[in-house]
């Protein structure tokens, strides 16, 4: 009676660690089915995140590119400003003074070394007596600039040369007497050493142009 019991006490356990088994082994099987899909997933999800970081890493480069390139068209503008340096339409010429407006045609800020060298052209120059407390020369002279930003020829050079301000020096008092200027906001147009203009009355941008081409054909 004894061996029955214990042989129906183990029937159960038996039963139970066949269930135990099977599950682990069903979760075991599922487990490594299932691992390929979730690699391939995992693999998808890198590929992706690289694909990214590399358009990133593109889009910063062209951009940095492109910001290089403009600084760099910048500095080389400000460096022609500041050291004078103009373009024509045939060489490249040096001036001493600051370039207020012009390529071919440069509007430089007077000082004698550069109308001493002009002087030995036959370049048309342009003198504008400028005062700086004027408000006519402040207004008018901007239209100049913009005159010499349109000429396409390097047969002109004109210079802003300071009169009966803070800012003149003797080499710009001795000029004025020369052409015998009166009044600040002059314009005195020199060709082959001669005069050939002098104006003292406001231009607008028609008369710049009309006086510039006119002198230009002398």
């Amino acid at each position: 009676m004894k061996n029955y019991f214990e042989r129906g006490a183990t029937m159960p356990m038996m039963v139970l660690i066949v269930v135990v088994a099977a599950v682990v082994l069903g979760v075991l099987y599922f487990s490594v089915s299932n691992r390929p899909g979730e690699q391939a997933v995992m693999e998808k999800k890198g590929e992706t995140m690289m694909k990214k970081e590399g358009d990133a890493m593109m889009a910063d480069k062209t951009a940095t590119t492109a910001e290089d390139a403009m600084m760099r068209r910048n500095d080389g503008a400000m460096m022609d400003k500041k050291d004078g340096v103009v373009m024509g339409d045939a060489m490249m010429q040096k001036y001493t003074g600051t370039v207020f407006a012009g390529k071919s045609a440069p509007l430089l800020d007077f000082n004698k070394a550069d109308y001493d060298a002009a002087l030995k052209t036959d370049k048309l120059i342009a003198l504008y007596f400028y005062a700086n407390w004027c408000p006519v020369c402040k207004a008018e002279f901007p239209v100049m600039q913009g005159a010499f930003n349109e000429l396409t020829t390097d047969k002109a050079i004109g210079f802003r040369v300071n009169y009966n301000d803070s800012d003149t020096d003797t080499n710009e008092e001795a000029l004025a007497r020369e052409f015998g200027v009166a009044y600040q906001h002059t314009k005195v147009f020199v060709k082959n050493g001669q005069r050939i203009l002098k104006s003292p009355e406001g231009w607008d941008d028609k008369r710049y142009d009309m006086e510039i081409s006119k002198a230009l054909g002398q």
